[in-house]
């Protein structure tokens, strides 16, 4: 099963930039997880596009946030429970290095389809 987690800061303006102590055990634990994580990086959010009511909407590009979307990295893991494991690691290390950080991380998993019956003849 692969499993998408993406992190948010929710207090950007107070915490600052994270310190070299936290991306130093970011990286092993990067290392630790192996194959196990087959993608990861950084992300900035740049626009919404919302349909309600039937009307179509855009918000942004955003100059600044009150929550920034910070990174994600995408897991081939046996179960929910094991994601979720990794992720409590992966927060560990900011509520050690980064104790002024107030954040979240959403596990999502991913479900794939065949786009074949979708495709133009």
């Amino acid at each position: 099963m692969k499993f998408l987690t993406m992190v948010t800061t929710l207090n950007p303006a107070e915490a600052g930039s994270p310190p070299p102590s936290l991306m130093q055990a970011i990286a092993q634990l990067g290392m630790e997880a192996g194959a196990r994580m087959t993608e990861n990086g950084g992300m900035s959010h740049t626009a919404t596009v919302t349909i309600r009511k039937g009307a179509l909407t855009t918000d942004g590009p955003f100059a600044e946030a009150k929550e920034v979307v910070g990174g994600f990295a995408v897991y081939e893991l046996p179960s929910e429970a094991e994601a979720l494991a990794w992720t409590e690691r992966f927060m560990d290390l900011h509520r050690q290095h980064w104790p002024a950080w107030d954040g979240e991380v959403v596990i999502r998993q991913l479900h794939y389809f065949d786009p074949s019956p979708c495709a133009a003849e």
